[in-house]
């Protein structure tokens, strides 16, 4: 909790200057809340009977995944994580356990590490990731617990990816990614691009918002599952 609270402190209105970027100007929260209130219900609905009907089709890859990464250390199958929700609300997201048990004690001492920029924190050929843990992460699999998540209201199928959040300032520019709630995909995770600038990330997500629709998410959620099916296979070779 103790890094919690450094980030809350940096979040204040007067630390840092304001970032700019490809939507500087843009009011992010006026376009969301102007958007159809049919969708937003319809957009619910969708993740209630989506995210339930996934979660009971994929039963038996949840089982085998579980009993996989248990096999591979004997530590716990699932790893759960504190992360931003919608309006900068924490909430607890849940994956299947990729790394080391100890892998979150160790992040203060990867952080120069990370190939992407700004507030976000992810290295390329990461030591704490175990070889189960390559594998679903490779897949996507290691995702598949926040369908949980998606049903109690936490995120949504489709929106921002919620990041572990560094002790880094957070601009007001950047802050707009979370007024919607996080999601399990995106249009950076169907970029086919496993790194990009933290700048153009934030943007991707931007852009989201502003183009939110149930086109927009049905197009987002069909790429995905090609994406998906492509690791998979890609996997296998």
């Amino acid at each position: 909790m103790a890094e919690i609270n450094k980030v809350e402190k940096s979040m204040s209105p007067e630390s840092g200057e304001q970032k700019k970027g490809t939507y500087a100007g843009v009011d992010m929260r006026e376009i969301y809340e102007k958007k159809p209130m049919s969708y937003k219900v319809i957009k619910r609905l969708f993740d209630i009977l989506g995210s339930a009907a996934a979660m009971v089709i994929l039963l038996p890859v949840f089982l085998v995944t579980a009993i996989a990464v248990k096999a591979c250390d004997g530590g716990p199958a699932f790893y759960s994580g504190m992360r931003y929700g919608k309006d900068m609300k924490y909430f607890r997201m849940h994956k299947f356990r990729s790394m080391c048990e100890n892998a979150e004690s160790m992040t203060e001492d990867y952080l120069r590490a990370s190939d992407i920029n700004g507030l976000a924190f992810k290295i390329k050929n990461d030591p704490r990731v175990t070889k189960v843990g390559h594998f679903i992460r490779k897949t996507s699999i290691d995702e598949l617990p926040q369908l949980w998540n998606v049903l109690k209201g936490e995120m949504s199928l489709v929106g921002p990816r919620p990041i572990q959040v560094t002790g880094r300032e957070i601009s007001e520019y950047e802050r707009q990614r979370w007024i919607v709630k996080p999601g399990i995909t995106c249009i950076w995770q169907v970029s086919r691009r496993n790194f990009v600038p933290w700048d153009e990330w934030v943007d991707m997500d931007l852009e989201y918002i502003q183009k939110m629709s149930v086109f927009t998410d049905i197009k987002i959620l069909g790429a995905t599952i090609d994406t998906v099916i492509r690791r998979i296979r890609d996997a296998d070779r």
